[in-house]
């Protein structure tokens, strides 16, 4: 069986777990440490579950350890106490610290995990736009995507039926269904999650923008960000601009906004694509679908590509090989097809391997099930630039933060657009040289 895929998601640090030995069963243990909540969890679960029931051998203890920044602080302390567990989940913003990390020898390399392990492993089965966030200055990938997504535009069909207006494709035709929505009686018409990733990061990809110097990251440790352009600063004005009208309503950071678009009071939510297995179980009085990302012509006359976010598992050191080899094959098994066309379909994350792809529509998932390949569509619409092949940010888990209060702060009336991202801007470089001053 070979490595096919995984998806993405992640964090930072190294995680705890006491010493894989032999279980009550004589099964090698494997500690597997997640941030997969609720139904997500649940599937997350069962993958482990289901390896155990087919392996003679290993056993993977899968654990939920709270959100991405959760599952990160507990990481850390494990990683200080020498309790490190062998896989660790980590969104995408905590790959530079996991590199680094990789670099002083804490992390084992997904290639060469499955080169020791001798299981058969093709790089080239994964989409392009997903390994390429993960992989080292050779090209080699260091983690195994698992959960990867990209952000979409959700609408409520029905309430924009019922306004007379049609799906956007443009901020422009986003402010005039929104008008009409609010004009019939939607309360907050427009919203988002993930502010950063939603409106700084992906729309700057989306319209072929760099947010930092040094192809945002990639290519070295002394970037700088460059996202207080005038299209960004433009951008993040004229939502303001609706927040003054009535037209957006802001609701929280992550997806604590989630609510206002499942009870209606939303029609227009820009969040994760891997929202759909949540909405097709909770929503009931509407029909929802998704579309790609609006474009702002006033930037650009076409899209370039979107950017995945969502995280991917990292094998940590201090091990015995034994145990290295179950969580090779456990790699092996959530690799596979059918477990990645599973979780594609039950819960909106993009299929992060080819094979995948191929057996969802083989079964007919995207006729019966239409638009569930926006994300898919979003990702592989060009070949990624340096401007859209993702971000490698020093501390970007601290710096989103830094963006999320400047933002607040813009959508509070305390600050400009301007003003708000030219300190964002100068907080993120601060903490980009401490990065640079502890990595070199």
């Amino acid at each position: 069986m070979r490595v096919k895929s995984l998806l993405l998601a992640g964090t930072i640090a190294a995680v705890v777990a006491a010493p894989a030995l032999a279980g009550s069963h004589g099964k090698t243990q494997v500690e597997f440490w997640h941030a997969m909540g609720g139904q997500l969890g649940e599937i997350t679960d069962g993958f482990a579950a289901k390896f155990n029931e087919t392996s003679s051998s290993c056993q993977v203890n899968s654990t939920y350890k709270g959100n991405y920044t959760e599952n990160m602080t507990q990481s850390i302390a494990a990683f200080r106490a020498g309790e490190q567990p062998h896989i660790t989940q980590v969104f995408e913003v905590g790959t530079a610290t996991m590199m680094a990390a990789e670099d002083r020898g804490a992390v084992y390399p997904v290639y060469k995990l499955m080169e020791d392990a001798g299981i058969a492993f093709d790089q080239s089965a994964y989409l392009p736009a997903v390994i390429s966030y993960y992989t080292d200055t050779e090209g080699k990938l260091l983690s195994l995507p698992f959960n990867s997504s990209t952000p979409v535009l959700w609408y409520n069909k029905t309430a924009l039926d019922a306004a007379g207006v049609a799906v956007p494709t443009t901020w422009d035709e986003v402010e005039t269904a929104a008008r009409a929505l609010k004009a019939n009686g939607v309360a907050k018409p427009f919203s988002f999650g993930w502010q950063s990733w939603t409106q700084i990061e992906n729309y700057s990809a989306w319209h072929n923008i760099e947010m930092g110097s040094q192809q945002n990251g990639f290519a070295g440790l002394d970037t700088e960000f460059t996202f207080n352009n005038d299209a960004v600063v433009n951008h993040i004005a004229r939502i303001a601009e609706m927040g003054k009208e009535g037209l957006f309503a802001y609701g929280g950071r992550r997806g604590d906004s989630r609510g206002q678009f499942v009870n209606g009071e939303t029609a227009l939510w820009i969040n994760s694509s891997a929202y759909y297995g949540g909405f097709k179980n909770d929503i009931k009085d509407f029909e929802f679908g998704q579309t790609m990302l609006p474009l702002d012509t006033a930037v650009a006359q076409a899209p370039q590509n979107s950017i995945i976010g969502g995280a991917t598992l990292w094998v940590l050191q201090g091990h015995e090989q034994a145990e290295y080899t179950c969580v090779a094959e456990f790699f092996q098994f959530l690799s596979a097809p059918e477990q990645q066309a599973f979780w594609h379909q039950n819960t909106g994350y993009v299929p992060i391997t080819n094979a995948a792809y191929d057996l969802s529509e083989d079964q007919g998932f995207y006729k019966t099930d239409p638009g569930t390949d926006t994300a898919i569509k979003q990702l592989r619409l060009n070949a990624p630039t340096p401007a859209s092949k993702g971000l490698r940010f020093g501390n970007f888990v601290q710096i989103r933060d830094v963006i999320n209060e400047e933002l607040e702060a813009v959508w509070s009336g305390d600050k400009s657009a301007k003003e708000a991202l030219d300190t964002a801007v100068e907080r993120g470089n601060a903490l980009l040289r401490r990065f640079e001053s502890a990595n070199k």
